[in-house]
């Protein structure tokens, strides 16, 4: 049966597991995986797993989806020390990398040419986390603190990671004016980051329909920009993350941005492209940040940060079956999540 083994292998052992994949025809199919268990290796039952855009890029893929999953270790190699057998724990979008390359020796290492990460072309197609097991290196798991349970956890390891990242490493000061452009599965987490930092935060949105909510997260001021083609009367942004999806009109946004401000586009479609007035940037001395999820020290980080400060996402439950995947990814393209999707084991 997939998830039986010996309880603790002294080398190497074969370990099948359950997994849920995406197909031609767009529809869940249950499979079998086989991964072989190493010395440094750790099998991690998973209890839930998140759902987002990025596993709806890969619905038609061949691949085991999801990449939110936290879980319970089951079993260690015999050369593990870091954790143990019934530590809960969470598995980061990268899953290993060379720790050779310039981006691994400075501790960038979800920069790592040469990472085996989900979604990333020529990866391992079994690394999802819409499965019954996951098998990686101890390295590759960060503990989850008490006080934050799994179900919470989950989300965190992307969608949490990614704003995290962009508040805690490019120089986000207590007292900045921080915008968040969307209050969606990222946004609703970065009014929450961004408030327990003790930044003034600022939320946009389309319409008027998430303004309390988006108060109640931690935003200070809201401001709806449908149809809006100019602001009024708002002080001046130091960082502002975009996490949407599809670009804002950044002539809208230009003009409110402080001098020397930064942009992060945190989120992006694929084609998707920036146009905006370049006298605008180069006047006012702006930048613009990429930035893709966090290396692995972040998600240390982040984690025990989100635990100590209460920082949670709002999710909708759904069983991780074959229809409960398809159910949430129903609900995904539909845009009725508030704000993230959850799987169930």
């Amino acid at each position: 049966m997939p998830g039986e083994i010996p309880a603790r292998p002294s080398t190497v052992s074969a370990f099948k597991y359950t997994t849920f994949c995406g197909s031609e025809s767009g529809h869940i199919v249950k499979k079998t995986a086989e991964k072989t268990v190493g010395q440094n290796d750790v099998v991690v039952r998973i209890t839930h797993s998140g759902l987002c855009g990025t596993d709806a890029w890969h619905r038609k893929s061949n691949m085991c989806l999801g990449h939110e999953g936290v879980g319970i270790i089951e079993l260690v190699g015999s050369a593990v020390t870091t954790v143990k057998i019934g530590d809960r724990v969470g598995i980061p979008v990268v899953r290993a990398t060379c720790g050779k390359c310039e981006a691994c020796l400075v501790g960038d290492d979800a920069y790592c040419p040469n990472m085996d990460a989900y979604s990333r072309e020529g990866s391992t197609p079994d690394l999802g986390t819409l499965a019954s097991h996951a098998v990686l290196n101890e390295t590759f798991v960060v503990p989850i603190p008490d006080g934050l349970d799994n179900r919470d956890a989950g989300p965190l390891f992307c969608a949490g990671a990614t704003v995290f990242e962009v508040l805690h490493r490019y120089g986000v000061r207590a007292g900045d004016r921080v915008g968040v452009v969307g209050v969606g599965g990222l946004g609703h987490l970065a009014l929450q980051y961004a408030n327990k930092m003790g930044c003034e935060v600022i939320a946009f949105s389309g319409t008027e329909a998430k303004r309390g909510e988006a108060i109640r997260l931690g935003g200070h001021e809201f401001y709806a920009t449908k149809g809006v083609t100019k602001f009024q009367r708002i002080m001046p942004i130091h960082h502002l993350l975009v996490t949407t999806s599809v670009s804002p009109d950044w002539d809208l946004y230009f003009p409110i941005m402080a001098t020397n401000a930064t942009i992060y586009p945190i989120t992006a479609d694929y084609g998707a492209r920036m146009n905006f007035d370049l006298l605008t940037l180069v006047v006012k001395g702006l930048r613009v940040q990429g930035s893709c999820v966090a290396p692995r020290s972040m998600y240390h980080k982040m984690i025990r940060f989100s635990a100590a400060q209460g920082i949670k996402p709002m999710v909708e439950e759904f069983p991780m079956t074959e229809e409960g995947i398809e159910d949430a990814f129903r609900a995904l393209d539909k845009g009725n999540l508030r704000y993230r999707a959850i799987l169930v084991a």
